[in-house]
């Protein structure tokens, strides 16, 4: 239902401590109300796409924030939507410090300097991905070799590229 993203980046520290990603979450809710899948598809944006989180992690978490009296869930178009209370936007006031930690914690994991330059990259790389598969049932072994070829000679060359100084 939620795909997994094409790259998993490995950082040696995590992105959030235990508990951080209501604040997270409240944070989003306050700026609009929002159902589970748009939460999930703002974070990825607020990411770059270089963290999306789990349907197992924000579900639970919305339903903690729910119990906890920090939103309010109704109903529209079938789906449940979720709209931050005064309570929760007065917890969120009161943990200030908690989220600009958060936020500097949030830019130094994903913060590279070449932002764009490295999504366009990732872009095409996708890209080349989602072509292969779209044509995978109906190449031969003789493309395939080909294309391998390609894959494997790029390879090298990009790995050649990152060893310069």
């Amino acid at each position: 239902m939620f795909n997994r993203p094409f790259f998993h980046f490995e950082r040696q520290s995590r992105l959030f401590e235990k508990g951080d990603l209501k604040y997270v979450i409240l944070n989003l809710l306050k700026e609009k109300s929002s159902h589970g899948y748009e939460i999930i598809r703002d974070m990825e944006e607020l990411f770059h796409g270089f963290y999306t989180p789990s349907a197992g992690s924000v579900y639970p978490t919305l339903q903690m924030l729910e119990d906890m009296s920090y939103v309010s869930v109704s109903e529209h178009d079938g789906k449940k939507v979720y709209t931050i209370t005064e309570e929760g936007k007065k917890f969120l006031e009161e943990q200030q410090d908690m989220i600009e930690k958060i936020e500097c914690q949030m830019k130094d994991w994903w913060g590279p300097r070449n932002i764009t330059d490295f999504h366009d990259t990732i872009h095409e790389l996708k890209t080349v991905g989602r072509i292969l598969g779209s044509k995978a049932c109906n190449l031969g072994a003789d493309k395939w070799a080909k294309i391998r070829e390609v894959v494997s000679r790029t390879r090298k060359e990009i790995e050649e590229i990152l060893e310069k100084p």
